[in-house]
Protein backbone atom coordinates (compact mmCIF):
# COMPACT_ATOMS: atom_id res chain seq x y z
CA UNK A 1 0.00 0.00 0.00
CA UNK A 2 1.33 3.11 -1.05
CA UNK A 3 0.44 7.02 -0.23
CA UNK A 4 2.05 10.29 -0.51
CA UNK A 5 2.22 11.00 3.20
CA UNK A 6 2.00 7.97 5.81
CA UNK A 7 0.59 9.75 9.40
CA UNK A 8 0.96 7.66 12.04
CA UNK A 9 -1.39 8.84 14.84
CA UNK A 10 -5.50 9.38 14.03
CA UNK A 11 -6.54 11.69 16.71
CA UNK A 12 -7.66 15.21 16.09
CA UNK A 13 -4.28 16.25 15.02
CA UNK A 14 -3.47 13.42 13.20
CA UNK A 15 -6.96 13.03 11.12
CA UNK A 16 -7.97 16.59 10.41
CA UNK A 17 -3.89 16.81 8.49
CA UNK A 18 -5.35 13.82 6.35
CA UNK A 19 -8.76 15.94 5.84
CA UNK A 20 -6.95 18.63 4.83
CA UNK A 21 -4.17 16.90 2.58
CA UNK A 22 -7.35 15.51 0.82
CA UNK A 23 -8.79 18.82 0.37
CA UNK A 24 -5.53 19.94 -1.73
CA UNK A 25 -5.70 16.56 -3.56
CA UNK A 26 -2.75 14.67 -1.82
CA UNK A 27 -3.46 11.26 -0.68
CA UNK A 28 -1.94 9.57 2.29
CA UNK A 29 -2.60 6.76 4.92
CA UNK A 30 -3.96 7.07 8.35
CA UNK A 31 -2.24 4.41 11.01
CA UNK A 32 -4.00 4.43 15.04
CA UNK A 33 -4.16 1.59 17.50
CA UNK A 34 -7.16 2.73 18.68
CA UNK A 35 -10.70 1.48 17.99
CA UNK A 36 -12.81 4.49 16.51
CA UNK A 37 -16.14 2.56 18.01
CA UNK A 38 -14.50 3.22 21.69
CA UNK A 39 -13.12 7.00 21.15
CA UNK A 40 -16.45 8.16 20.42
CA UNK A 41 -18.56 5.93 22.49
CA UNK A 42 -20.32 8.11 25.16
CA UNK A 43 -18.11 8.48 28.09
CA UNK A 44 -15.13 7.61 26.80
CA UNK A 45 -13.23 10.64 27.10
CA UNK A 46 -15.10 13.90 29.21
CA UNK A 47 -12.66 16.05 28.29
CA UNK A 48 -13.64 19.39 26.01
CA UNK A 49 -11.79 21.92 23.74
CA UNK A 50 -12.04 25.42 23.23
CA UNK A 51 -11.49 26.11 19.38
CA UNK A 52 -10.09 29.35 18.66
CA UNK A 53 -11.76 31.34 15.53
CA UNK A 54 -8.40 30.32 13.69
CA UNK A 55 -9.25 26.72 13.97
CA UNK A 56 -12.50 27.39 13.03
CA UNK A 57 -11.67 28.91 9.85
CA UNK A 58 -9.84 25.51 9.33
CA UNK A 59 -12.90 23.27 9.98
CA UNK A 60 -15.05 25.57 7.72
CA UNK A 61 -12.86 25.24 4.82
CA UNK A 62 -12.04 21.82 5.45
CA UNK A 63 -16.30 20.99 4.95
CA UNK A 64 -16.91 20.20 8.59
CA UNK A 65 -18.02 23.50 10.20
CA UNK A 66 -21.88 23.14 8.90
CA UNK A 67 -22.03 19.41 10.97
CA UNK A 68 -20.13 21.10 13.96
CA UNK A 69 -21.73 23.87 14.22
CA UNK A 70 -24.88 22.34 16.41
CA UNK A 71 -22.41 20.50 18.71
CA UNK A 72 -20.46 23.77 19.71
CA UNK A 73 -21.07 26.46 22.67
CA UNK A 74 -20.23 29.82 21.65
CA UNK A 75 -17.48 31.40 24.19
CA UNK A 76 -18.96 34.95 24.27
CA UNK A 77 -16.38 35.77 26.87
CA UNK A 78 -13.84 35.06 29.05
CA UNK A 79 -13.31 35.60 33.17
CA UNK A 80 -9.87 35.45 34.61
CA UNK A 81 -9.94 35.70 38.31
CA UNK A 82 -7.03 34.91 40.94
CA UNK A 83 -9.09 32.85 43.71
CA UNK A 84 -12.48 34.80 42.57
CA UNK A 85 -11.40 37.96 44.52
CA UNK A 86 -12.01 41.65 43.34
CA UNK A 87 -9.49 42.87 39.76
CA UNK A 88 -10.77 39.57 37.86
CA UNK A 89 -10.14 40.57 33.73
CA UNK A 90 -12.59 40.08 31.73
CA UNK A 91 -12.33 39.67 27.95
CA UNK A 92 -15.29 40.66 25.96
CA UNK A 93 -15.57 41.02 21.69
CA UNK A 94 -16.77 44.67 20.75
CA UNK A 95 -20.40 44.22 19.45
CA UNK A 96 -20.15 42.62 15.51
CA UNK A 97 -17.09 41.05 16.39
CA UNK A 98 -18.04 37.65 16.88
CA UNK A 99 -17.01 35.40 19.55
CA UNK A 100 -13.59 34.39 21.20
CA UNK A 101 -14.23 30.69 20.19
CA UNK A 102 -16.51 27.85 20.71
CA UNK A 103 -16.31 24.93 23.24
CA UNK A 104 -16.92 21.03 22.19
CA UNK A 105 -16.64 18.16 23.43
CA UNK A 106 -13.93 15.87 22.35
CA UNK A 107 -16.27 13.06 22.02
CA UNK A 108 -18.31 15.59 19.27
CA UNK A 109 -14.85 16.30 17.46
CA UNK A 110 -13.98 12.84 16.99
CA UNK A 111 -17.48 12.01 15.38
CA UNK A 112 -17.43 14.81 12.86
CA UNK A 113 -13.50 14.03 11.73
CA UNK A 114 -14.40 10.50 11.40
CA UNK A 115 -17.34 11.42 9.13
CA UNK A 116 -15.72 13.52 7.35
CA UNK A 117 -13.01 11.61 6.49
CA UNK A 118 -14.78 8.75 5.16
CA UNK A 119 -16.19 10.63 2.66
CA UNK A 120 -12.46 11.40 1.49
CA UNK A 121 -11.08 8.75 -1.16
CA UNK A 122 -7.43 10.02 -0.80
CA UNK A 123 -7.47 9.03 3.06
CA UNK A 124 -7.24 5.63 3.65
CA UNK A 125 -7.77 4.70 7.77
CA UNK A 126 -6.21 1.83 9.04
CA UNK A 127 -7.63 1.63 12.64
CA UNK A 128 -6.67 -1.03 15.09
CA UNK A 129 -3.19 -1.24 13.58
CA UNK A 130 0.18 -1.79 15.28
CA UNK A 131 3.12 -0.07 13.89
CA UNK A 132 6.41 -3.12 14.50
CA UNK A 133 8.78 -0.78 12.38
CA UNK A 134 9.57 2.38 10.80
CA UNK A 135 12.07 3.14 8.06
CA UNK A 136 12.93 6.05 6.54
CA UNK A 137 15.53 6.59 3.47
CA UNK A 138 16.75 9.34 0.76
CA UNK A 139 13.61 8.22 -1.77
CA UNK A 140 11.05 7.27 0.73
CA UNK A 141 9.54 5.76 4.04
CA UNK A 142 8.02 2.25 5.06
CA UNK A 143 6.11 1.56 7.37
CA UNK A 144 5.56 -2.15 8.68
CA UNK A 145 2.66 -3.13 11.24
CA UNK A 146 2.13 -6.10 13.19
CA UNK A 147 0.05 -8.10 10.41
CA UNK A 148 2.51 -7.71 7.88
CA UNK A 149 1.41 -4.84 5.56
CA UNK A 150 4.11 -2.86 4.60
CA UNK A 151 3.25 0.77 3.58
CA UNK A 152 4.86 3.09 1.31
CA UNK A 153 4.83 7.18 1.12
CA UNK A 154 7.08 9.97 0.35
CA UNK A 155 6.95 11.63 3.81
CA UNK A 156 6.48 9.94 7.36
CA UNK A 157 4.50 12.33 9.77
CA UNK A 158 4.32 11.57 13.44
CA UNK A 159 0.73 12.50 15.57
CA UNK A 160 1.33 9.83 17.96
CA UNK A 161 0.52 12.78 21.03
CA UNK A 162 3.14 13.35 23.80
CA UNK A 163 4.37 10.07 24.00
CA UNK A 164 5.34 9.36 19.99
CA UNK A 165 7.21 6.31 20.17
CA UNK A 166 8.24 7.86 16.15
CA UNK A 167 9.60 10.82 17.33
CA UNK A 168 11.84 8.65 20.27
CA UNK A 169 13.06 6.36 17.96
CA UNK A 170 14.08 9.58 15.59
CA UNK A 171 16.45 10.79 18.02
CA UNK A 172 14.34 13.75 19.24
CA UNK A 173 14.95 14.31 22.46
CA UNK A 174 12.15 16.72 23.78
CA UNK A 175 13.09 19.45 26.76
CA UNK A 176 10.60 18.19 29.50
CA UNK A 177 9.06 18.52 33.21
CA UNK A 178 5.78 16.95 35.05
CA UNK A 179 3.89 19.86 37.09
CA UNK A 180 3.20 17.34 39.77
CA UNK A 181 -0.18 18.06 38.79
CA UNK A 182 -3.13 16.27 37.46
CA UNK A 183 -6.39 17.53 35.94
CA UNK A 184 -9.72 16.21 36.91
CA UNK A 185 -12.18 16.56 34.37
CA UNK A 186 -15.89 15.75 34.40
CA UNK A 187 -18.87 17.21 32.63
CA UNK A 188 -21.23 19.23 34.82
CA UNK A 189 -25.14 20.07 34.99
CA UNK A 190 -26.02 23.74 36.66
CA UNK A 191 -28.92 25.73 37.90
CA UNK A 192 -28.17 29.03 36.40
CA UNK A 193 -26.75 29.59 32.74
CA UNK A 194 -23.09 30.02 32.23
CA UNK A 195 -24.19 32.71 29.35
CA UNK A 196 -21.71 31.29 27.33
CA UNK A 197 -18.30 32.74 29.43
CA UNK A 198 -15.50 30.84 30.09
CA UNK A 199 -13.86 31.45 33.93
CA UNK A 200 -9.97 30.21 34.69
CA UNK A 201 -10.01 30.74 37.68
CA UNK A 202 -6.66 30.06 39.51
CA UNK A 203 -5.42 28.62 42.69
CA UNK A 204 -2.22 28.33 44.29
CA UNK A 205 -2.80 24.23 43.95
CA UNK A 206 -3.93 24.55 40.00
CA UNK A 207 -6.46 26.44 38.25
CA UNK A 208 -9.59 25.91 37.73
CA UNK A 209 -11.83 26.11 35.09
CA UNK A 210 -15.17 26.32 33.88
CA UNK A 211 -15.71 25.45 30.31
CA UNK A 212 -19.40 26.50 28.62
CA UNK A 213 -21.14 23.79 26.92
CA UNK A 214 -24.12 24.19 24.78
CA UNK A 215 -27.69 22.92 26.98
CA UNK A 216 -28.45 19.19 26.25
CA UNK A 217 -31.40 18.47 25.14
CA UNK A 218 -33.95 18.50 28.12
CA UNK A 219 -32.35 22.46 28.12
CA UNK A 220 -30.09 21.69 31.00
CA UNK A 221 -27.55 24.25 31.44
CA UNK A 222 -24.50 22.42 30.82
CA UNK A 223 -20.21 22.93 31.82
CA UNK A 224 -16.68 21.23 31.34
CA UNK A 225 -14.82 21.43 34.89
CA UNK A 226 -11.40 20.80 34.72
CA UNK A 227 -9.82 21.22 37.70
CA UNK A 228 -5.62 21.41 38.40
CA UNK A 229 -5.09 19.65 41.55
CA UNK A 230 -1.64 18.45 43.34
CA UNK A 231 -0.63 15.07 41.98
CA UNK A 232 -0.20 13.70 46.12
CA UNK A 233 -4.32 15.28 46.38
CA UNK A 234 -5.58 13.34 43.33
CA UNK A 235 -6.38 10.25 44.67
CA UNK A 236 -8.21 11.74 47.41
CA UNK A 237 -10.41 14.24 45.09
CA UNK A 238 -10.65 11.78 42.89
CA UNK A 239 -12.02 9.25 45.47
CA UNK A 240 -14.81 11.70 47.03
CA UNK A 241 -18.13 10.75 46.90
CA UNK A 242 -20.39 12.56 44.34
CA UNK A 243 -21.54 14.57 46.90
CA UNK A 244 -18.65 16.03 48.45
CA UNK A 245 -16.66 16.59 45.33
CA UNK A 246 -19.77 18.62 44.02
CA UNK A 247 -19.30 20.80 46.97
CA UNK A 248 -15.73 21.07 46.13
CA UNK A 249 -16.53 21.97 43.77
CA UNK A 250 -19.69 24.58 44.29
CA UNK A 251 -17.42 26.10 47.01
CA UNK A 252 -14.38 27.05 44.41
CA UNK A 253 -16.70 28.74 41.80
CA UNK A 254 -18.39 30.92 44.32
CA UNK A 255 -21.61 29.44 44.24
CA UNK A 256 -22.26 31.48 40.92
CA UNK A 257 -24.01 28.51 38.82
CA UNK A 258 -26.34 27.23 41.83
CA UNK A 259 -27.26 23.90 42.07
CA UNK A 260 -24.64 21.62 40.47
CA UNK A 261 -24.69 18.05 39.90
CA UNK A 262 -22.13 15.72 38.07
CA UNK A 263 -23.10 14.78 34.05
CA UNK A 264 -20.41 12.36 33.71
CA UNK A 265 -18.12 10.68 35.65
CA UNK A 266 -14.57 11.82 37.13
CA UNK A 267 -11.58 11.30 35.22
CA UNK A 268 -8.03 12.37 35.61
CA UNK A 269 -5.15 13.19 33.66
CA UNK A 270 -1.24 13.45 34.52
CA UNK A 271 -0.09 17.12 33.20
CA UNK A 272 3.43 17.70 31.89
CA UNK A 273 5.17 19.79 29.87
CA UNK A 274 7.56 19.06 26.54
CA UNK A 275 9.36 20.66 23.65
CA UNK A 276 11.22 19.45 20.59
CA UNK A 277 13.74 21.57 19.24
CA UNK A 278 13.55 20.24 15.67
CA UNK A 279 9.94 19.03 14.43
CA UNK A 280 11.60 17.69 11.17
CA UNK A 281 13.82 14.81 10.49
CA UNK A 282 14.64 12.96 7.29
CA UNK A 283 11.37 12.74 5.72
CA UNK A 284 9.83 13.21 8.97
CA UNK A 285 7.81 15.87 10.55
CA UNK A 286 5.81 15.90 13.74
CA UNK A 287 2.93 18.05 14.41
CA UNK A 288 0.93 18.09 17.56
CA UNK A 289 1.83 16.84 20.48
CA UNK A 290 4.39 14.63 19.42
CA UNK A 291 6.19 17.83 19.18
CA UNK A 292 5.08 20.30 21.90
CA UNK A 293 2.82 19.42 24.90
CA UNK A 294 1.72 21.95 27.66
CA UNK A 295 -0.31 22.49 30.60
CA UNK A 296 -4.49 23.20 29.84
CA UNK A 297 -4.19 26.35 31.56
CA UNK A 298 -4.60 28.49 28.57
CA UNK A 299 -6.54 26.00 26.47
CA UNK A 300 -4.11 26.63 23.23
CA UNK A 301 -2.69 22.62 22.96
CA UNK A 302 -5.17 21.47 20.14
CA UNK A 303 -5.14 25.03 18.39
CA UNK A 304 -1.38 24.38 18.41
CA UNK A 305 -1.49 21.26 16.82
CA UNK A 306 -4.05 22.72 14.35
CA UNK A 307 -1.94 25.42 13.19
CA UNK A 308 0.78 22.62 12.46
CA UNK A 309 -1.62 21.19 10.76
CA UNK A 310 -2.31 24.07 8.59
CA UNK A 311 1.39 24.84 7.81
CA UNK A 312 1.77 21.23 7.12
CA UNK A 313 -0.70 21.42 4.00
CA UNK A 314 0.27 24.64 2.59
CA UNK A 315 4.52 23.50 2.55
CA UNK A 316 3.27 20.56 1.24
CA UNK A 317 0.77 21.67 -1.75
CA UNK A 318 2.59 24.17 -2.63
CA UNK A 319 5.89 22.70 -2.85
CA UNK A 320 4.46 19.55 -4.68
CA UNK A 321 3.01 22.15 -7.41
CA UNK A 322 6.76 22.98 -7.97
CA UNK A 323 7.02 19.40 -8.63
CA UNK A 324 8.78 18.59 -5.35
CA UNK A 325 7.90 15.40 -3.57
CA UNK A 326 6.40 15.48 -0.25
CA UNK A 327 9.34 14.43 1.60
CA UNK A 328 11.36 17.05 -0.06
CA UNK A 329 14.33 18.81 2.89
CA UNK A 330 13.22 22.23 1.45
CA UNK A 331 9.88 21.76 2.01
CA UNK A 332 10.19 20.48 5.07
CA UNK A 333 12.48 23.43 6.37
CA UNK A 334 9.95 25.75 5.52
CA UNK A 335 7.56 23.91 7.86
CA UNK A 336 10.10 23.85 10.87
CA UNK A 337 11.03 27.63 10.18
CA UNK A 338 7.24 28.45 10.42
CA UNK A 339 6.06 26.38 13.22
CA UNK A 340 9.33 26.22 15.33
CA UNK A 341 9.43 29.71 16.99
CA UNK A 342 5.51 29.95 17.28
CA UNK A 343 5.17 26.41 18.97
CA UNK A 344 8.19 27.55 21.56
CA UNK A 345 6.08 30.97 22.00
CA UNK A 346 3.15 29.28 23.16
CA UNK A 347 4.59 26.41 25.05
CA UNK A 348 6.70 28.85 26.79
CA UNK A 349 3.78 31.29 27.92
CA UNK A 350 1.89 28.50 29.46
CA UNK A 351 4.55 27.52 31.34
CA UNK A 352 5.48 30.56 32.71
CA UNK A 353 1.61 31.50 33.56
CA UNK A 354 1.01 28.57 35.36
CA UNK A 355 3.80 29.10 37.24
CA UNK A 356 3.04 33.07 38.11
CA UNK A 357 -0.59 31.97 39.30
CA UNK A 358 0.72 28.87 41.04
CA UNK A 359 2.94 31.20 43.51
CA UNK A 360 1.41 30.74 47.08
CA UNK A 361 1.02 33.69 49.71
CA UNK A 362 -1.32 37.13 49.89
CA UNK A 363 2.09 39.27 48.28
CA UNK A 364 2.26 37.50 44.83
CA UNK A 365 -1.58 37.64 44.54
CA UNK A 366 -2.10 41.20 45.65
CA UNK A 367 0.72 41.67 42.82
CA UNK A 368 -1.15 39.64 40.26
CA UNK A 369 -4.61 41.34 40.84
CA UNK A 370 -2.81 44.40 40.67
CA UNK A 371 -1.39 43.11 37.34
CA UNK A 372 -5.03 41.97 35.94
CA UNK A 373 -6.53 44.91 37.12
CA UNK A 374 -3.71 47.06 34.88
CA UNK A 375 -4.88 44.83 31.48
CA UNK A 376 -8.44 45.18 32.63
CA UNK A 377 -8.16 48.92 32.36
CA UNK A 378 -6.07 48.54 28.80
CA UNK A 379 -7.77 48.06 25.84
CA UNK A 380 -4.93 47.63 23.91
CA UNK A 381 -3.42 44.89 25.60
CA UNK A 382 -7.33 43.01 26.46
CA UNK A 383 -6.93 43.52 22.10
CA UNK A 384 -3.98 41.71 21.80
CA UNK A 385 -4.71 38.99 24.37
CA UNK A 386 -7.90 38.47 22.66
CA UNK A 387 -5.84 38.24 19.47
CA UNK A 388 -3.63 35.42 20.94
CA UNK A 389 -6.28 33.29 21.96
CA UNK A 390 -8.38 33.27 18.71
CA UNK A 391 -5.21 32.30 17.44
CA UNK A 392 -5.13 35.05 14.34
CA UNK A 393 -2.11 36.65 14.79
CA UNK A 394 1.04 36.50 12.92
CA UNK A 395 1.67 34.79 9.96
CA UNK A 396 -1.34 32.82 8.91
CA UNK A 397 -1.68 30.06 6.23
CA UNK A 398 -4.59 30.05 4.08
CA UNK A 399 -6.43 27.31 5.94
CA UNK A 400 -6.25 29.55 8.86
CA UNK A 401 -7.31 32.73 7.44
CA UNK A 402 -11.57 34.02 7.19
Amino acid sequence: MHAEVVILGGGLVGMTLAIGLAHEGIASVVVDASDPATVTADGFDGRASAISTASWNLYTHLGMADALNSRGCPIAAIAVSDGMKPGRIDFRPEAGEGSLGRMFANRDLRLVMYETARAQDLITFLPNAQVVARERGAHGVSVTLADGRVLGGRLLVAAEGRRSPTRDEAGFTPARWGYRHRAVVAGLIHERSHENVAWEIFYPAGPFALLPLRDDAEGCHRSALVWTVAETDAAGVMALPDAAFVGEVVRRMGGMFGDVSLATRRMAYPLDFHHTVKVVGQRLALVGDAAHGMHPIAGQGLNLGLRDVAALVEVLAEGMRMGLDAGDAQVLARYERWRALDGFMVSGATDALTRLFGIPGRLPSMVRRLGMAGVQRSPTLKRFFMDEARGMSGTLPALLQG
